[in-house]
């Protein structure tokens, strides 16, 4: 495995056009295959977890699960209703409905109390995730129906159509993401380059290991079904570590390449290159595969999505540095030969003199300046800092996590905007809990009569509204009673509804009936048991998501100290983000600045989705830096110093892959949805603070404190050679 790195970029130096076609194909051999296959996207069962999902699986069992239903609102454009032009479009709108083979039922045109809307509800076929691919024949009716009675208004809403605008709104956010990314990015790499052509090679491998991946988690989720959130992540992360790495090997080229003084040919520099930036490359993207791996121990299939995601699109982007870049290298280091050689005489003198100032230069004074203080005053620098991240990290102590569900969802989709005016005029819409009994069929008029008790018992008590709905399946072994709350899903009453429930209700009636099993679900019932489900697979998540930054960081510099250093350090930054990100997001003030609505929570997949991501992201850093380190002190260097000479010599590079990896994640706080806005703010916010306090303050004041102890339990780091490489000649 060390070796690869090495082997891959001197076949690729050597079979350049080969290595440049075969990675072409690869991407359309990847996309073409996804489009063959297609994706399997993950169905209603796949989502089920907690007592939620298991009373959904016993409702579906008996054919009584909650069906897709669009509701269709007529009312006035201004002033008092016009009630028999309502009702007669009302009766438009169902008789149309019903014609549709996507229909399952319509019922009876209903008048909300103040006498103001009509609704008109219809029930879909199908199960409830398939229904915006079919809800469009529904709305094409309810336009038709505004034409037809244009002096009301008519509007869809319902599950389906929100889903459709959801996922619309989706795509035009990823695409502004795009616009932004794109332009920021190109701006940074050539400012850290000052060259088009080697600024774009970066930009054009991470796009083409973006497409490749995509192709890919296609035929992955046939495996491991898609839930939706597949592209997002792949784009979200294959731009990020698909630029970062290439960044790396690129900087360590142009290293190589000035202090040969060309003296070496463009093979000879980009084998040098791959022996160490390429190495570093491996062992980062292992450790992000790694680490992203224990996303599928939370048995969720979002997470398992998102995990398949990232895992898929970093393979990519490993494989593209090693194999398609030094081709590509190699072929503009010719092409920068043989413009040197109609140059003539005039080239070599420029070009060793830029070589000069690129060793000389060192780390420059501002890095110079950055790390002094974690050099002279290591105690002082290492308080302070980790001062700081604590102070970050205090608002933790009030985070709310609750399950983002529709109530949350941006009022620029239209479908919300009805959905908004649905629940002012018919509340007892707004929240549907469903009482699910399973028991022997000569039990059926037992267990009815307790479901109909519960709901007199709910009929007190001010929680609830509306007249409870009592079903049974054909084989009498499911029965299901459907209870209105006239609140939103997340409020503290729907939430105390569902306990009043769980915790008093049902236990007194249907949980007397010997051998019954019985659970509620529903909008609220998700929202709770979502996030509960997470909080008990986060220790496990957690706790192999540490183990493995050990042993990854361990293994790679061969040292307990730095693999404890690491976890401690990446705990530090994650808490830091996590603080910032309930500080903004929970609170109020910055609602205005970044275009959200406060739902004074924080997504439940967010912390769980940062801690992963950043534990492998961050060893981007950790491991180029610290093998700037260790290069120097294998060359006889003392670790104090070859600290200050390790962190100098990779900050340039490091901060502009910062810089690239912060605009790519902070692009998605300009989205809509709440929750992708939450994993762009606290992701920017986490590599902002990992590169610019851990990196360039922590980790230099606790390895210059720490010494030569910070490779333990090694006996001293021997001394070795630069690689050795086929060295030649140019001229």
């Amino acid at each position: 495995m060390r070796e690869l790195p090495v082997r891959a970029a001197r076949w690729s130096a050597l079979h350049p056009w080969r290595a440049i076609t075969g990675w072409l194909v690869f991407v359309v051999l990847c996309l073409g295959l996804g489009a063959a296959v297609g994706t399997h996207n993950a169905t209603t069962e796949d989502y089920r977890v907690g007592e939620a999902g298991q009373a959904e699986a016993m409702a579906s069992e008996g054919h009584l699960q909650h069906k897709p239903t669009e509701q269709v609102l007529v009312s006035a454009r201004s002033g008092a209703l016009d009630r028999p032009a309502a009702e007669a479009a009302a009766r438009d709108v169902a008789a149309r409905m019903a014609k549709l083979p996507e229909v399952e039922s319509v019922a009876a045109p209903h008048t909300a109390r103040n006498g103001q809307v009509i609704m008109v509800e219809v029930t879909m076929r199908g199960p409830e995730l398939e229904a915006r691919k079919h809800v469009d024949p529904l709305r094409a009716q309810t336009t038709a129906a505004q034409r037809s009675h244009p002096a009301l208004l008519v509007e869809e809403t319902g599950g389906p159509s929100i889903s459709k605008g959801v996922d619309a709104q989706r795509g035009d956010d990823l695409a502004l993401s795009e616009a932004i990314t794109l332009p920021a990015t190109l701006v940074t790499l050539l400012l850290a380059f000052g060259s088009l052509v080697m600024a774009t090679v970066p930009l054009l491998l991470a796009i083409s290991s973006i497409a490749a991946a995509m192709g890919l988690s296609m035929l992955a989720s046939h495996l491991l079904p898609d839930a939706g959130v597949g592209t997002n992540v792949i784009i979200l992360i294959g731009l990020a570590v698909g630029v970062d790495y290439t960044l790396f090997y690129l900087k360590r080229e142009r290293e190589e390449r000035a202090r040969s003084g060309g003296r070496l040919g463009p093979s000879a520099v980009v084998e040098l290159a791959a022996a160490t930036s390429g190495r570093a490359v491996v062992v980062s993207g292992l450790a992000v595969v790694v680490s992203t791996a224990t996303l599928y121990l939370a048995s969720d299939v979002i997470f398992s999505s998102l995990a398949t995601g990232t895992i898929v699109v970093v393979l990519v982007a490993v494989a593209s540095s090693l194999t398609v870049l030094p081709a590509l290298l190699v072929k503009t280091g010719q092409r920068a030969e043989r413009r040197a050689a109609r140059r003539a005489d005039g080239t070599r003198r420029p070009r060793i003199r830029r070589a000069r100032r690129m060793r000389t230069g060192g780390t420059g004074r501002v890095w110079a300046a950055l790390t002094r203080p974690a050099s002279n005053y290591p105690i002082l620098t290492l308080c302070v800092s980790v001062l700081l991240l604590l102070g970050l990290a205090a608002p933790l102590a009030g985070l709310k996590l609750v399950e983002m569900n529709r109530d949350t969802h941006s009022r620029a989709v239209p479908a919300m905007r009805t959905y908004d005016r649905l629940n002012a005029a018919f509340p007892e819409h707004r929240v549907l809990h469903q009482v699910v009994v399973r028991a022997r069929p000569d039990r059926a008029g037992e267990v009815a009569s307790a479901l109909r008790e519960l709901g007199r018992r709910t009929q007190t008590d001010p929680l609830f509204t509306g007249r409870p709905r009592l079903r049974t399946s054909d084989d009498h072994r499911i029965s299901v009673l459907e209870l209105s709350v006239p609140y939103l899903g997340n409020s503290d009453e729907a939430l105390r509804s569902l306990a009043h429930l769980r915790n008093g209700y049902l236990p007194a009636t249907v949980g007397r009936i010997p051998g019954a099993e019985a659970g509620v679900t529903g909008d609220v019932a998700r929202t709770a048991d979502y996030p509960a489900h997470q909080t008990a697979k986060l220790p496990l998540v957690i706790g192999a998501l540490l183990l493995v930054t050990f042993v990854m960081t361990t293994l790679a510099f061969r040292s307990v100290v730095l693999g404890l250093l690491g976890v401690v350090l990446n705990l530090l930054s994650a808490a830091g983000a996590l603080g910032l990100l309930v500080l903004v997001f929970q609170g109020t003030w910055a609602e205005a600045l970044l275009g959200f609505q406060s739902t004074g929570s924080i997504g439940s997949r967010v912390p769980l989705f940062l801690f992963v991501i950043l534990f492998g992201l961050s060893m981007d850093y950790q491991v180029f830096v610290v093998s700037r380190i260790r290069e120097a002190v294998l060359s006889g260097i003392p670790t104090r110093k070859a600290v200050v000479d390790g962190i100098g010599s990779s900050a340039a590079v490091v901060t502009s892959a910062a810089v690239v990896m912060v605009t790519v994640f902070a692009s998605f706080v300009f989205l809509h949805i709440i929750e992708m806005k939450q994993i762009g703010f606290v992701l920017a916010a986490a590599v902002l603070l990992d590169a610019f306090v851990i990196r360039i303050m922590v980790l230099p004041a606790a390895m210059t404190l720490l010494g030569e102890a910070s490779w333990w339990p090694s006996h001293g780091v021997p001394r070795t050679r630069r690689p050795a490489v086929a060295a030649v000649r140019v001229g």
